[in-house]
């Protein structure tokens, strides 16, 4: 009996009730270990579960005075009013795999920004160089973590991606988000869902934030340092974070405000280095020594002449947000939020080599060992910056937990103040260099959504489970560049080049969910995009050439069909088509370097995609195993790559003919596993990902495509030896990868490679009462040295008290 009401329940309840009345009836259903999974679900329950409790209670009473083998189960009781948060729950009906990790599950874990929550999800890494890098991108499935506009980050409906550009450079806005606000994280593997746009074709990750049900306040300081040694640098780098925030439920009216300050200084992330000479110096090259030797990437003999480019960066992030509630009625609410985040960063670069009275040299003809070397003027350049960004959204929405519901979001991101200084030099001093400033960039959305829900019937049956909606996303980018006489402070002298442009799309959808069967279910969709660039342009000295305005329209069809094969096994075939359109970046971005043309290419074709996958979950063992079949095939993927085929050499972003990415992926996700109090996270996949067109490269053909890794593994181990103390030791891998399309780099454990590596973590969480807790913890235990062209952090200590009231 339990297992025919368990079906009525949304597939997250399944997963945390299944295995819970064997083991836990005794105990109550808000215990620490399955609050989360509940709280997740709780509004789709009451529905769901009403009936079931019902039909399960006659079902008792009807065999009460006969002979039964069935026992009866004690009632159990759930009290809302105990849950301090109410998140979103992820929508049962989304036709793809999904992956969720919780408050109670990551508060154990090293987490200082918003990203580390995706640390341990299955397929998926983040490219997180040190603690509050700016550069912080997802990579997951056939998507590289360069490739930042495959990915979509939401926070409560909210858009977080910063679809400018599809690079290093735009990853998404994670400060907007502080860590304590949020109640859970869901990762959307793959393109299947009509209600999210094309550039969910890697994968859309959901943040759902918190909210007070009464007054609360809570204060937290992180400290952390590393010891780091690579060439000549061995030292210790120091940061530290401190965060706040107030809250409380007065009537109708909630809200949450909180600030955080993080300041940081990295391990050198890129290193000045010159290929090996085989010249004899002559006699007016300066003698110098301190030089470091080594093979790089492509096994090419290397001399490292010191710290430059992005150098030993020193950052400084304060974040403020605001988040406030009204419930009109009570399926009747409107939300307000407006974030705040100002960053300074420095990046500071040094010399290595010395000359005979012991003084540093940044340039010039040197003899190293008895053989020449010419040092460009920039290779020591440092750099320094800042930037001043507002998000402002609102929303309003209904919540009847059957029938029709409606939503409008609407929000605006603002890049109020940006300025980027660069000197010309790495002499000493406060010589020339070049501004750039990006004042008056971001983007605006709108969504607006209408779903009904409705009822399940005593057979399993459910009507349609409809969704409709219209988007609408307006990116516009304006950068100006200027030569300084003081690249530190100084006014702009003289301008050099400027980048402007938009992008606009709109879109409508529908999705329809029908369970036609009480064990089968179809969920179909389509979406309608279209898409428009104007406004390019790129201006020099005396010159502004003007791009013509691009359009483009597709549909994106989708299907799933699903079926219960047991109460505890769920297969899942998915099939959808997506089209990735091109940034503005993209488009208009580019820029003349000497010898090097980096140009922009206003006639990209999106990204044209049919993704397939294959899915079993299956519940059992305490937990929910998955295991999936994928294969995404990209036509026109787009991608900044050199044109082999004309002379001179262009480099740009191009469209890749063909890219096909194949995998396997397998999870598990379970609770009091093997012995009680042990949690488990696991997963390991498989992805081969190859270029099968490539008309401008065509030596990159048949070769592995930029920074996939063929294998993945993650394991994340939490024992609670009570309520007060519990002790995480995780695993992280990553296998063989290329920084080359054509796969050149064979020697990839070294600075300018990408490497494999595998990784431990642990903490040590303990709650001396009620209202405080202390952590101490480690990530890359045995100070593994890997790299992501720039060298990781090495063994990072961190030691966190928080209090709350």
């Amino acid at each position: 009996m339990f297992n025919f009401a368990l079906r009525r329940l949304p597939l997250c309840a399944r997963r945390g009730a299944r295995g819970f009345v064997s083991r836990r009836l005794s105990q109550p259903l808000v215990s620490s270990h399955f609050r989360a999974d509940w709280r997740a679900c709780w509004p789709a329950l009451i529905p769901a579960f009403v009936p079931a409790i019902v039909s399960s209670t006659a079902h008792a009473e009807s065999t009460a005075t006969g002979a039964s083998t069935e026992a009866t189960l004690p009632a159990i009781s759930v009290n809302a009013a105990n849950i301090s948060a109410t998140p979103r729950a992820v929508d049962p009906n989304l036709p793809a795999s999904v992956e969720t990790v919780t408050r109670e599950q990551f508060s154990n874990w090293n987490v200082v920004n918003t990203e580390d929550v995706l640390k341990y999800m299955p397929n998926l890494a983040v490219r997180k160089r040190f603690v509050g890098d700016l550069n912080s991108l997802i990579e997951v499935r056939g998507t590289s973590n360069s490739q930042s506009a495959r990915g979509l980050v939401y926070a409560d409906g909210l858009l977080l991606s910063n679809l400018l550009g599809n690079s290093f450079t735009f990853p998404p806005r994670w400060s907007m988000v502080f860590q304590d606000e949020i109640q859970q994280v869901d990762v959307i593997y793959g393109p299947f869902s009509a209600l999210y746009p094309g550039n969910s074709l890697g994968a859309t990750v959901l943040i759902s934030t918190r909210m007070p049900k009464k007054f609360e306040a809570t204060a937290d300081v992180k400290a952390f340092t590393q010891h780091f040694s690579l060439y000549g640098v061995n030292q210790n780098f120091n940061g530290s974070e401190m965060s706040a925030s107030i809250g409380d439920r007065v009537g109708k009216f909630s809200y949450l405000l909180g600030v955080n300050h993080l300041e940081n200084t990295s391990q050198p992330l890129q290193f000045a280095t010159l290929a090996q000479s085989g010249t004899p110096a002559t006699a007016g090259a300066t003698p110098v020594t301190g030089a470091y030797f080594y093979n790089n990437q492509t096994n090419t003999p290397t001399a490292v002449l010191g710290v430059n480019g992005e150098g030993i960066e020193h950052t400084v992030q304060d974040q403020f947000k605001l988040k406030m509630q009204y419930d009109f009625t009570p399926t009747l609410q409107a939300g307000f939020t407006l974030g705040y985040w100002h960053q300074t960063y420095n990046s500071a670069t040094s010399s290595f080599l010395r000359d005979a009275q012991g003084n540093p040299v940044y340039g010039g003809t040197v003899s190293i060992g008895g053989y020449q070397y010419t040092i460009p003027a920039a290779a020591f350049a440092p750099s320094l910056g800042h930037s001043e960004n507002w998000l402002y959204g609102v929303s309003l929405k209904t919540r009847n937990a059957t029938g029709w519901n409606g939503e409008a979001v609407a929000s605006y991101y603002d890049i109020g103040n940006s300025v980027a200084r660069t000197a010309n030099s790495g002499a000493p001093g406060n010589g020339p260099g070049t501004v750039i400033v990006g004042d008056g960039t971001g983007w605006k959305t709108l969504d607006l959504r209408s779903t009904y829900t409705p009822v399940t019937t005593q057979a399993g049956l459910t009507d349609h489970a409809l969704s409709f909606g219209y988007h609408y996303d307006n990116y516009f980018l304006d950068n100006q560049s200027y030569n300084t006489l003081n690249w530190r402070d100084g006014e702009a002298t003289s301008f050099t080049n400027s980048f402007v442009g938009k992008t606009q799309t709109q879109a409508l959808y529908a999705q329809d969910a029908w369970r036609f069967l009480p064990r089968w279910k179809l969920v179909y969709g389509v979406r309608y995009e279209d898409w428009q660039a104007y406004g390019g342009a790129q201006a020099l000295p005396g010159q502004t050439i003007a791009y013509s305005d691009a359009n483009q329209h597709h549909f994106s069809p989708k299907a799933s069909l699903s079926f219960d094969v047991t109460d505890d096994l769920t297969l899942r075939a998915s099939i959808g088509r997506a089209y990735r359109f091109p940034t503005v970046s993209e488009l208009f971005q580019g820029q003349i370097n000497g010898s090097s043309i980096v140009n922009n290419n206003p006639n990209l074709k999106p990204e044209d995609d049919l993704s397939k996958e294959l899915t079993a979950e299956w519940a059992h063992w305490h937990g929910v195993f998955r295991f999936s079949l994928f294969q995404d095939d990209v036509k026109n993927t787009i991608f900044s790559q050199t044109d082999t085929t004309v002379i001179p050499n262009v480099t740009n972003f191009q469209n890749i003919g063909k890219v096909r990415s194949r995998g396997v992926e397998t999870s598990y996700s379970g609770q009091d596993v093997l012995m009680r109090g042990l949690d488990l996270l696991a997963s390991v996949a498989y992805t081969q990902s190859k270029i099968i067109a490539n008309a401008q490269n065509p030596a990159s053909v048949g070769k592995y495509f930029y920074r996939i890794p063929l294998w993945r593994a993650d394991l994340a181990a939490t024992y609670h030896f009570n309520e007060r103390a519990a002790l995480t030791l995780a695993a992280r891998y990553s296998g063989r990868q290329y920084n080359t399309l054509t796969n050149t780099d064979t020697n990839p454990d070294v600075f300018g490679g990408t490497s494999s590596y595998a990784v431990a973590d642990a903490k040590f969480t303990f709650r001396p009462t009620r209202l405080s807790e202390v952590g101490i913890g480690v990530d890359n235990l045995f100070d593994a040295r890997y790299f992501v062209y720039h060298p990781y952090p090495g063994r990072t200590f961190y030691v966190e008290a928080k209090l709350r009231m």
